[in-house]
């Protein structure tokens, strides 16, 4: 039997393997902070775990981790990272830096089946999902690269899984990952700083509610089905009424909990006056907070970004009406790093469209 990867197990994960191997399972509160905490990757560096256990884990386990291929540095502070699974295939992560923040994004799958047409990890097609050793890799990594500010805290304070792929299409390994970025022996951090970025899987939108208390996001892009059938092949299948059904169940019983709608601007396709009106009207009873996302372009594209004057003109009607509503700043792009510029190296490319409309398992 192969090597267990103890990389991506959440403290529940971990008690179940030490039981299995006769073990207490107390033991693996020490190893989450081995390896996240203090990121030693090495059994034989954990000094509190005997002589006997460590020689255990390393006939039973190992501690793979992503290979970092580039790291390239934007102008702005803005990093990104290539990462080589052992599949071959490669996936991206970026780091955003803004004031005490420091936000990192991160991939849960090595390309994207649902092919958004205004996306360009989802014109790479198809591969796998991650594994939850390779999401929380991502921040592993991140983490050692950036290490902490000079007063010592930790850079990365908040995570958003709006990387390559649907989180929700991978959600047993997302939550895995999410688990470990939230429990204070690991990362520690708070679920208002860990979000979710989904196109609108609204069975794991609603199973999310139950099992992971994290902020939620929602890829909406257009206030009427048409358009948004065009642009989100999903909607298809969850219609924008079924969703925001969903993101009202989502926050219901939750004071504090709000969605975040994210709307990129496309030059004459969903950025009218009426537009915005349909906008504000479709989310009136939904406690909600805007980001619009200047259109970022890539290879092939025929969609260009709305001017900066509509693009205010767009945020200030929806201001007027009494939204909350921010405009994203383009971070990263002489990197190609900015939002939907992702793509990786995607092998083995398929699409898998025509199985979003197929009912759906929850997936691995």
């Amino acid at each position: 039997m192969a090597p267990t990867n103890l990389l991506g197990l959440d403290l529940a994960g971990l008690e179940g393997f030490f039981t299995e191997i006769g073990e207490k399972p107390f033991r693996a509160r020490q190893l989450l902070q081995w390896i996240h905490q203090y990121r030693v990757v090495n059994f034989e560096d954990m000094t509190n775990l005997s002589k006997t256990l460590r020689q255990t884990l390393s006939e039973k386990a190992t501690l793979s981790l992503p290979e970092v291929l580039h790291e390239y540095i934007s102008v702005d502070g803005t990093r990104k990272w290539v990462m080589r699974l052992s599949c071959g295939n490669a996936i991206e992560a970026v780091y955003i830096p803004e004031g005490d923040r420091g936000t990192l994004c991160v991939s849960s799958q090595v390309g994207c089946a649902l092919a958004c047409t205004f996306c360009s990890t989802g014109a790479q097609g198809f591969n796998r999902n991650l594994e939850a050793s390779e999401i929380i890799g991502q921040l592993w990594l991140a983490n050692k690269y950036l290490g902490k500010d000079p007063k010592g805290r930790r850079v990365v304070t908040n995570v958003v899984m709006m990387g390559m792929g649907e989180p929700l299409a991978n959600y047993n390994n997302v939550i895995a990952a999410m688990n470990l970025m939230r429990d204070d022996l690991a990362y520690g951090i708070s679920w208002r700083r860990v979000t979710l970025s989904t196109a609108g899987m609204v069975p794991m939108i609603d199973k999310l509610r139950e099992d992971c208390h994290v902020s939620l996001a929602v890829s909406l892009h257009a206030a009427n089905d048409k358009l948004r059938d065009e642009i989100i092949p999903l909607n298809k299948k969850y219609p924008i009424a079924v969703l925001l059904d969903a993101c009202k169940r989502y926050v219901e019983g939750h004071q504090r909990r709000h969605i975040t709608i994210e709307y990129v601007l496309l030059a004459g396709i969903n950025d009218s006056e009426k537009d915005a009106r349909d906008l504000m009207r479709i989310l009136k009873d939904l406690p909600t907070k805007i980001n619009l996302i200047p259109f970022n372009p890539f290879p092939g594209t025929n969609y260009t970004c709305s001017s900066k004057k509509v693009i205010a003109r767009f945020k200030q009607q929806l201001l007027d009406g009494g939204c909350i509503a921010t405009v994203r700043k383009t971070r990263g792009d002489d990197i190609v790093a900015a939002c939907g510029q992702l793509a990786g190296e995607v092998q083995d490319k398929t699409r898998r469209t025509q199985s979003i409309n197929k009912t759906e398992a929850i997936p691995a």
